[in-house]
């Protein structure tokens, strides 16, 4: 096991290099300059002005140059400044946004695997039973429904009309938590629940489940030790990926929720072609991508004996 982690860990490098370098092609090859301002009717900056800026930022360099550097100071963990707030250091933005953007998204898939896998394994075990229907409902509703609409009705339901929770905004305490973490957690939510039912309902229906029935053991007894473990393997494989896109930031939950979270700095660095920005973020969603994979992989020797042993 060791020897397979380490060398997932290698693999990583070659995989961030390539994702940057593919980032960086097409941020340079998109039209326009971030060196223009954002507004449609602003004046052009002089000539003098955006060579001083290019001088400035290093975009005057040759593209191959731009890279290199970049390279070189992103292995020391220096993304430069921001385009965008010239006198912030990117590292020091995500250092502040990102912890942010980690706990909402703790939260959201926190819900999603405590709700969804037991609402799949319940739906598969009760087919077209109530379980079930409820499962297919949740599952639904979660994919069909866009977050940002699930946002607007948790603040119209629970802030304007029941006054069960106080006026939103920020990121201070459990009664501003809520609220966001089910916006963002209803779609993984619904996407585990058909996942979990669909495989369990699979190995509900395997050669061994039968013979272990056939010799006596109680139903609960046989879903629980024979059937679950090799159910949740199908979930497992999509709890990874889908905490890489909830944990690094949400622009709709967070600019609904007004959540100091990466979703926001990320969508204005993409307008406003902030370079560096965009980088940074690419490369933690890569990174991020990665690990969560890796760890997906060893929870696969948990779940799955043969697995491990192989």
């Amino acid at each position: 096991m060791g020897q397979f982690i380490a060398r997932r860990l290698l693999w990583l490098i070659p995989t961030i290099l390539v994702m940057s370098l593919i980032t960086f092609v097409l941020m340079h090859a998109t039209p326009g300059s971030p060196l223009q301002p954002l507004a449609a009717n602003a004046n052009p900056l002089p000539p003098d002005a955006q060579k001083n800026l290019a001088h400035k930022y290093g975009l005057d360099k040759p593209l191959w140059q731009q890279y290199a550097i970049f390279v070189y100071k992103a292995g020391k963990l220096d993304f430069g400044y921001s385009f965008i707030y010239r006198t912030r250091k990117v590292t020091e933005i995500l250092s502040s946004a990102m912890p942010v953007s980690l706990e909402l998204g703790a939260m959201a898939m926190g819900i999603a695997i405590i709700i969804g896998i037991p609402l799949g394994i319940l739906a598969a075990v009760n087919q077209n039973g109530p379980w079930d229907y409820l499962s297919t409902f949740l599952a639904t509703l979660g994919v069909a429904v866009p977050n940002f609409v699930l946002g607007i009705f948790f603040i119209v339901l629970f802030v304007i009309i029941l006054h069960i929770l106080p006026s939103t905004g920020g990121w201070n305490g459990p009664s501003d938590w809520i609220m966001p973490a089910f916006a963002l957690g209803l779609g993984p939510l619904g996407i585990l629940a058909r996942y979990t039912r669909s495989s369990m309902v699979e190995v509900l229906h395997q050669d061994y489940i039968r013979t272990a029935q056939a010799k006596g053991l109680s139903h609960s007894g046989v879903v629980i030790k024979h059937a679950v473990k090799n159910g949740l393997i199908p979930p497992l494989t999509i709890v990874g990926p889908m905490f890489a896109a909830v944990g690094t930031g949400s622009f709709f939950v967070e600019t609904i929720f007004r959540v100091p979270g990466m979703g926001r700095y990320f969508v204005d660095s993409i307008v406003a072609r902030d370079y560096p920005m965009i980088m940074a973020v690419i490369l933690i969603y890569g990174v991020f991508l990665a690990i969560m994979n890796l760890l997906v992989d060893v929870l696969y020797g948990v779940v799955d004996p043969r697995i491990r042993l192989s």
